[in-house]
């Protein structure tokens, strides 16, 4: 199974190329690993083993301050149950909402040193994920 923890290169021009103007909300969807795995971020390592929701909750509290600074706010964030439209194999653990003013608060954010100095421990949590970008416009129906 291939994991999608980080955007590639092409996915992350993409988004930024769909340009758009207000306000956007990005969809995440999370799966964690059973034990976080923090090979690729040794510094990070809480010298123990820990759980990847607990590794995950490492990342929230870093990540929801620097959020905040952005004016981006937490729209929704709980436990998902079964999938009932979709590949019974693609399950879920968590679901998060969060609204950005605007796409480039979401790049400010992923490119700050603030950011960078706690995403390992998001990658270490997941074992798979989903970031899919939405139009807030678009809520209406």
């Amino acid at each position: 199974m291939r994991r999608h923890i980080e955007p590639s290169t092409e996915q992350l021009e993409r988004l930024l190329s769909a340009g758009g103007e207000g306000p956007v909300t990005m969809l995440n969807l999370l799966r964690y690993a059973e034990v976080a795995d923090y090979s690729a971020s040794p510094a990070l390592d809480p010298g123990r083993s820990v759980s990847g929701r607990d590794a995950y909750a490492a990342y929230s509290t870093g990540v929801l301050p620097i959020l905040a600074a952005l004016g981006a706010e937490l729209v929704l964030f709980g436990s998902c149950r079964s999938t009932v439209i979709g590949p019974p194999d693609e399950e879920w653990d968590d679901i998060a909402l969060i609204r950005y003013p605007d796409l480039g608060s979401f790049t400010t954010m992923v490119s700050s040193e603030e950011y960078r100095a706690i995403v390992g421990h998001r990658s270490a949590a997941l074992l798979d994920s989903r970031l899919v970008p939405t139009d807030a416009a678009a809520s209406q129906m």
